[in-house]
């Protein structure tokens, strides 16, 4: 095999055009594994990556995707070999290198993460990027005291990736979920009442009354992939002691806030990191995926599948604000 297929998206006077192209494979350097790539999943950052507004990338041409899973097809590192099921996420792939939407991929070892048992391609792929976004969420808000007992737990955007992953999560370690979306249609709401969410709210439900610097205290915690403005209602609600797992900014990257939930009532704000998590962390987080962070039906009840050819309309689906759950791209 010499030639492998690749989604590439090319820099069109001011478009980006993404379409699938054959490329010849490169020479592999020291330290380098080539993978023979499964899965990789639809994310938001993949959709930015094809927008010129989206600012993720500085050179084009271009392969995106910012996770994959598959096989080691060659090695120059000792850690690997030929036939290891592997995964990778963050660092550069699908940013400043060429990522997991083709049949071939090559990456540094050092970003490499065996796959752990009780896991296949398929599934490590429904979690993905967001799937290993919210489990570092659940990590650490369970790091500062969250415990399932002490009271709702709340997850913003949770009919998109990061969210729809963590509200499962969530329900399946016995928390009580409140979810909430903007999309109120039946089926979303069907969507995640399957998930395991006891309590749906739409977004203008969490807002405190206007002039009010902080308010009741409602959640014991928070999973927010949304950021912007609605940041401040989040903190203001939060139990004492509580924290507030932030990880993305799809409602913007700027917020109002004030210094009262921080200390009347000790919330914590925790940022979370994907793309350069320590690998120890990194570790950790998968293998609790692979275990008691694995809901049950995880591929059937949050992922469908879609062709190479189909990613950018995917892309383009993520970018209105019209995807729901995970998709995963089969190589």
């Amino acid at each position: 095999m010499k030639h492998y297929r690749a989604l590439i998206a090319r820099l069109g006077g001011e478009e980006i055009v993404a379409s699938v192209e054959e490329l010849e494979i490169p020479s592999l350097q020291d330290g380098e594994v080539r993978i023979q790539v499964a899965y990789s999943s639809v994310n938001y950052k993949d959709a930015l990556a094809v927008s010129p507004r989206g600012n993720v990338v500085k050179r084009y041409p271009h392969v995106p995707g910012i996770d994959l899973a598959g096989t080691i097809a060659a090695s120059k590192d000792a850690r690997f070999r030929e036939g290891d099921s592997v995964l990778v996420t963050g660092y550069g792939l699908g940013v400043s290198a060429d990522g997991g939407y083709a049949e071939i991929a090559q990456v540094p070892a050092d970003w490499v993460v065996p796959l752990p048992a009780g896991l296949t391609a398929r599934e490590a792929m429904a979690f993905g990027t967001a799937g290993f976004t919210a489990a570092l969420s659940i990590l650490r808000l369970e790091e500062a005291g969250l415990a399932s007992g002490q009271g709702p737990v709340l997850v913003t955007g949770a009919t998109g990736g990061v969210g729809s992953v963590a509200v499962a999560m969530l329900a399946g370690l016995g928390y009580e979920v409140a979810a909430s979306s903007r999309k109120a249609d039946a089926e979303a709401q069907a969507f995640l009442r399957g998930l395991g969410a006891s309590e749906l709210l739409p977004p203008e439900a969490l807002r405190m009354p206007e002039g009010k610097a902080i308010a009741r205290e409602r959640w014991a915690g928070a999973v927010d992939p949304v950021g912007g403005p609605a940041l401040l209602d989040v903190l203001g609600t939060v139990r004492y002691g509580g924290g507030v797992a932030l990880s993305g900014f799809t409602g913007g990257a700027d917020f109002a806030a004030n210094v009262y939930p921080f200390i009347l009532r000790g919330v914590k704000l925790l940022g979370i990191d994907s793309v350069l998590c320590p690998m120890p962390e990194r570790l950790r987080a998968w293998e609790r995926m692979a275990d008691d962070l694995k809901p049950a039906g995880l591929s059937d009840a949050i992922a469908r599948e879609v062709a190479l050819e189909e990613l950018p309309d995917a892309l383009s689906a993520i970018l209105r604000g019209e995807m729901r759950g995970r998709v995963i791209a089969k190589l």
